[in-house]
């Protein structure tokens, strides 16, 4: 008759195993840690981020730098790099859009560029913009840092009394609208809230305390003029006669630096024209301020218009009316297209433009219906 184990023994048996299992659980853990790419240094897909299907290849995972890119807060931004080469030759991230009372000195071949479209010999710009951000406020760093949530740039094209999208324009958190729009007795139309209002002196128009002025200068006088217009009135003519007083808050008002002027003549309209239109301005003004871009040009229900959650600023009233007229929503006039010949603007180019900003996938371009012209910029055709 075999004798029982000794305690001992057994207890040694039950200590191995112990062991084993122990090894065999961490060898386990390890090599869960090791598929999932926690070891390796590459962290797995951030939760809701899906990896595109891909064709017999293995799929990067998702990387911290995809989900929140340092040029906005979104997961994609109108500004991110290497997702178009024609647009990386083109976007300037650096550019700041507006004049600050910190700016020390505008580049010198934009500022002769710019003071050569309209000559003026009384003062230097240094002591116009001195006089300038004596009577307006410098707009706060928020404005420059392209922090907007969702953005519309109305332009005032006779195409949008063709659609209902005033509901959809005011849904928006930042409203551009320019030049002499007006919004009374339009607003199933166009909306009726305006944020920014972009102008210059002679398509200048009073503004609601809550707007911020958005000033254009096409020349120096235009400084002067802004500066008159918020105080003493004294500048009464540029080369037509200008509203003296406009009504704006001094401490909302953004004036678009001449240096933009020269980058967005450079790099985006490529010296088409003698300068950039006042539409084409506001989009690259709205590219730099603004995540990302949408251009609706007036073929789609609102309804399928807001099922995009990738939209952040939207284009309305750009372009001709259904029987190929180039005028105001607000009038009604058979000449208003004798612009487009001037050669004060391209608005052939600044069409292509826009359409290769969808193309790159920067802007979501709606098409309008075949019966429409071609789209182009804003159809005010400064000319000053």
């Amino acid at each position: 008759m075999r004798s029982p184990p000794q305690p001992w023994k057994l207890k040694k048996k039950l200590c191995l195993g112990a062991l084993f299992c122990g090894i065999l659980f961490f060898m386990i853990v390890m090599y869960t840690m090791w598929k999932s790419g926690i070891l390796s240094g590459t962290p797995p897909p951030a939760h809701g981020v899906s990896r595109p299907p891909g064709k017999n290849r293995t799929q990067p995972r998702a990387t911290p730098e995809a989900v929140c890119c340092n040029s906005c807060g979104c997961r994609t931004c109108v500004a991110d790099a290497g997702v178009s080469e024609w647009f990386d030759e083109r976007y300037e991230r650096d550019q700041q859009p507006c004049l600050t009372v910190t700016d020390k000195k505008i580049d010198p071949a934009s500022l002769k560029w710019w003071l050569g479209l309209q000559q003026s010999t009384e003062g230097t710009i240094e002591e116009v913009i001195k006089k300038m951000f004596q009577v307006v406020s410098s707009p706060k760093a928020t404005h420059q840092s392209g922090r907007y949530q969702t953005c519309a740039v109305v332009g005032n094209s006779g195409n949008l009394l063709q659609f209902k999208y005033g509901a959809l324009i005011d849904s928006h958190s930042v409203i551009f609208r320019m030049n002499r729009a007006r919004t009374m007795g339009y607003e199933q139309h166009v909306g009726k809230r305006t944020t920014h209002h972009f102008m210059y002196p002679e398509s200048a128009m009073d503004l609601a305390p809550s707007v911020q002025l958005v000033l254009l200068p096409f020349k120096l006088q235009d400084l002067r003029w802004l500066t008159s217009a918020l105080s003493t009135g004294e500048v009464k003519r540029t080369y037509t006669k200008v509203k003296e007083h406009v009504k704006a808050d001094k401490d909302k008002v953004m004036v678009v630096n001449p240096s933009f002027f020269k980058y967005t003549y450079d790099r985006w309209t490529e010296h088409h024209g003698r300068y950039p239109s006042t539409g084409m301005l506001a989009i690259v003004f709205a590219l730099h301020l603004c995540d990302k871009m949408q251009a609706w040009e007036g073929s789609q229900s609102a309804s399928v218009l807001l099922e995009s959650s990738r939209v952040q600023v939207s284009v309305f009233g750009f372009g001709a009316d259904a029987q190929g007229n180039w005028h105001h929503y607000w009038e009604n006039n058979k000449y208003s297209g004798a612009f487009r010949k001037t050669g004060v603007h391209n608005a052939d180019f600044e069409s292509e433009v826009i359409k290769r900003l969808y193309a790159e996938g920067k802007i979501k371009l709606y098409p309008r219906p075949k019966q429409q012209a071609p789209v182009s910029q804003e159809t005010s055709g400064h000319t000053g």
